[in-house]
C-alpha cells in the first residue's frame, strides 16, 4: 500500500516537473517572440523614418518625394490593426520610385546622397530579417501551443495566441543589393 503511494508520488511529481518544464520553454517562447516583435518594431520605425528623410531633402523630383513621404507618414502612424497594409504600402511605394536605377544614382549624386542611399539600403534590408526572426518565434510558440498538454492543463495562461506580422517586405532591386 504505502509502496504504491510512493510509485504514485513519483509519477505525479515526474509530470509535475515535465508540465513546468514545457510551461517555462513556452514562457521563454513568448519571451523570443516579444524581444523580435519589438527588434521588427525597431526596423519598421527606422525604415519610416529614413524614408521620410529622403523624401524630405528635396533630391527627389517632387511626386516621387510626395509618394515616399504620405507612405512612410502613413506606416509611422497606422495604428496595431492596419499596420501590417501600411507598411506594405511603403514596401510598394519604395519599389515605384527607385524601380529605376537612374533615381538610386540621382540620390547618390546629391550632396550627403551617398550616406542616405546606404542608410536607405540598410534599412529596406534589415525589414525582411526582422520580420523573418519574429515569424519564426511565433511559429515556434504556435506549434508548442498547438500539443494537447499545453491546451489541457492551460499552460499558456492568458497570453494570447501568437499572430504573424504579413506583410510585403520586398526592397528595391537597385537598393537591396548595394553593400554597407
Amino acid at each position: 500500500m504505502i509502496e504504491t503511494l510512493v510509485w504514485i508520488a513519483l509519477a505525479l511529481a515526474a509530470i509535475g516537473v515535465y508540465l513546468s518544464w514545457t510551461a517555462g520553454r513556452l514562457d521563454r517562447l513568448h519571451s523570443r517572440m516579444d524581444a523580435a516583435r519589438a527588434a521588427l518594431d525597431a526596423q519598421l520605425v527606422r525604415r519610416a523614418s529614413v524614408v521620410l528623410e529622403v523624401a524630405t531633402s528635396g533630391v527627389l523630383d517632387p511626386a516621387s518625394s510626395l509618394v515616399l513621404y504620405e507612405a512612410a507618414h502613413a506606416a509611422r502612424q497606422a495604428e496595431e490593426d492596419h499596420r501590417e497594409v501600411a507598411e506594405s504600402e511603403l514596401s510598394q511605394a519604395l519599389r515605384a520610385v527607385f524601380a529605376d536605377a537612374d533615381q538610386v544614382e540621382v540620390l547618390k549624386a546629391a550632396p550627403g546622397g551617398a550616406q542616405a542611399t546606404e542608410e536607405l539600403a540598410a534599412a529596406v534590408r534589415r525589414v525582411p530579417m526582422a520580420r523573418r526572426f519574429h515569424n519564426d518565434a511565433v511559429r515556434a510558440a504556435r506549434a508548442l501551443r498547438r500539443h494537447r498538454k499545453v491546451r489541457w492543463f492551460r499552460l499558456a495562461g492568458h497570453a494570447p495566441f501568437p499572430l504573424a506580422f504579413e506583410m510585403d517586405d520586398e526592397p528595391p532591386a537597385d537598393l537591396a543589393d548595394r553593400p554597407t
